[in-house]
């Protein structure tokens, strides 16, 4: 597995238009791009910064992927996101290193890429995603 770049860092919301004014309105960022993602219960919209994009995470229900964090920690900082070559290597790579995996496999992503996060109780903290493909 090959790592390229910082590619986003997550932030959780309860209603992203509430936040939108921040990065569009004072940061005069226009590039803002919106999906949703059914499968996971999440909405996302990706802001691009330069090379970086920041991802806010709105929850489409109180099942979704990040509906669990909000509760229990509020809006902020879900994950940091790397843009990686050879994602399907990361699983096994992540067991050499002592890395827990949250799942078997990478998942769909947003902008037509898989991902894969590695529990934050084996990453010092912080909840790392692995990202691959073109977006």
């Amino acid at each position: 597995m090959i790592t390229k770049k910082i590619d986003h860092i997550g932030i959780a919301v309860r209603d992203a238009s509430a936040r939108l004014s921040l990065y569009r309105d004072f940061l005069g960022i226009s590039d803002i791009h919106v999906e949703e993602l059914p499968q996971r219960g999440i909405k996302v919209y990706m802001i691009k910064v330069g090379e970086s994009k920041i991802e806010l995470l709105e929850p489409m229900s109180e099942q979704s992927e990040i509906s669990k964090f909000l509760e229990s920690k509020g809006e902020g900082i879900h994950h940091i996101a790397f843009t990686v070559e050879g994602i399907n290597q990361a699983v096994d790579l992540a067991k050499k290193y002592g890395l827990q995996a949250l799942s078997d496999s990478p998942k769909p992503g947003a902008g037509n890429t898989r991902v894969l996060f590695l529990h934050p109780k084996t990453t010092g903290g912080v909840l790392v995603e692995l990202v691959e493909g073109i977006h």
